[in-house]
């Protein structure tokens, strides 16, 4: 089975979490937490991780509203992924990241991380909850077909 790396994006104002897979596709771990500035420098920060990860596809949580419409940060996160489309020409997918940070969250907890150190992992845990769920699927459907 040969894949290509896929790189998580939990997109924020304030900070962008990122994931990576496995060679294989089929695990997500957490890789790195950008603190924003502005688009072009975490889209230039992105262009050097996808070379040294040798990553061959990106998938972004979506951010829809809890009825599965555009919100008004659905819309920013799409410019975003336009932007990141034209600069780095990968594939680029999303992925709907509805309560991911809820779950990050919870997980944290379980994980007896204390709350001041939380704020700074729950984006790169969010982006790895979506990476996995993303990678999950790709493995179902791939077993699905003849």
């Amino acid at each position: 089975m040969s894949e290509v790396r896929t790189l998580g994006i939990d997109y924020g104002e304030k900070r962008v979490g990122l994931a990576l897979s496995d060679p294989l596709g089929l695990t997500a771990q957490p890789l790195a937490l950008i603190e924003r500035e502005n688009d072009g420098q975490v889209i230039e920060a992105l262009d050097a991780l996808v070379r040294e990860h040798e990553v061959g596809r990106i998938v972004v949580g979506l951010p829809l509203s809890l009825s599965g419409g555009d919100s008004a940060r659905t819309r920013r996160t799409r410019l975003f992924i336009r932007r990141l489309k034209g600069r780095l020409r990968l594939p680029v997918e999303t992925w709907d990241e509805r309560l991911s940070t809820a779950e990050a969250d919870r997980t944290l907890r379980e994980m007896a991380v204390p709350p001041g150190r939380r704020r700074a992992q729950r984006d790169v845990i969010s982006a790895q909850l979506i990476l996995q769920g993303f990678v999950d699927r790709r493995r179902t459907e791939s077993a699905r077909r003849p």
